[in-house]
């Protein structure tokens, strides 16, 4: 029987309560996990941080499916060309050295953060945007309408695929706003939406490692069964915590790790 300590515990926890909560994030908590609570070796903690996410985005996806938050169009366009750019950059990232991977891994961490700690300047399309939670906190920045082509969201999807694979992010930070932005829907179904695309291309950024890297099911199972409780509980709390105290004490938090990967493993 596989154990996890306390922490590695808590971990998995707020994977999946991230997840839940906004629709993306979970792989920024994952992958230190993996990495420093329970030493797997990096490429195959970037490896399993994307199957834990996998599964745990799509039962959240499927949740949100039934709840008709899911716009099944936008989703099969932005995966299917996810799926292709995720595959891509996973094999890529086999070749690729640990130190660029971490390193890029880092940025993508404060990239996040500072999105998050931006202030929401995105105006509401025409007939309101209603469910404006906690993943509005990705809007900051984002500030010209572009239009609502498929073309231009399925080059998204290759261009955060890519990054997904390369170095084991879901890319939901990124996911969320390009799908408001891009097709005007609203931000419950844009996050709803996002887990559908964030299991695709992290299903595929699996395959992708699948083979090259050592793979521990063990403490894959035990860990995604953590983060899927957790990703249950995120939704659950979602729409009665304070999001926008959220964000900002989840942005702070990964701003922290990413420099602690950084001197870690980096510097």
């Amino acid at each position: 029987m596989v154990t996890m300590d306390i922490l590695a515990i808590l971990a998995g926890l707020a994977t999946g309560v991230v997840l839940g909560l906004f629709g993306s994030g979970g792989s920024i908590i994952a992958l230190p996990a993996l990495l420093y609570l329970l030493d797997v070796e990096p490429k195959s903690a970037i490896a399993m941080s994307l199957g834990v996410v996998a599964v745990t985005a799509t039962m959240s996806g499927l949740d949100n499916w039934r709840r008709g938050l899911v716009d099944v169009r936008i989703a099969t366009v932005f995966g299917l060309f996810g799926v292709a750019g995720t595959f891509a950059g996973a094999r890529l990232g086999l070749v690729t050295p640990v130190v660029v991977q971490l390193g890029l891994f880092a940025l993508v961490m404060y990239a996040a953060a500072w999105r998050m700690l931006k202030p929401v300047r995105v105006a509401a399309p025409a007939g309101g945007m209603p469910g404006t939670g906690g993943a509005a906190a990705v809007l900051g920045g984002y500030q010209d309408v572009l239009s609502p082509r498929m073309g231009h969201i399925a080059l998204h999807g290759v261009g955060v695929g890519v990054l997904t694979g390369l170095v084991g992010v879901g890319g939901g930070f990124l996911i969320v706003p390009a799908l408001v932005l891009l097709s005007g829907i609203p931000m419950k179904t844009a996050v709803g939406t996002s887990l559908a695309i964030v299991a695709a291309k992290s299903y595929a950024g699996f395959a992708g490692y699948m083979g090259g890297v050592a793979l521990d099911w063990g403490v894959m199972g035990s860990f995604t069964a953590v983060t899927v409780l957790g990703s249950f509980l995120g939704a659950h709390f979602s729409s009665r915590l304070s999001q926008e105290a959220l964000k900002k004490g989840f942005a702070w938090f990964l701003a922290a790790v990413a420099t602690y990967i950084l001197f870690r493993s980096v510097l």
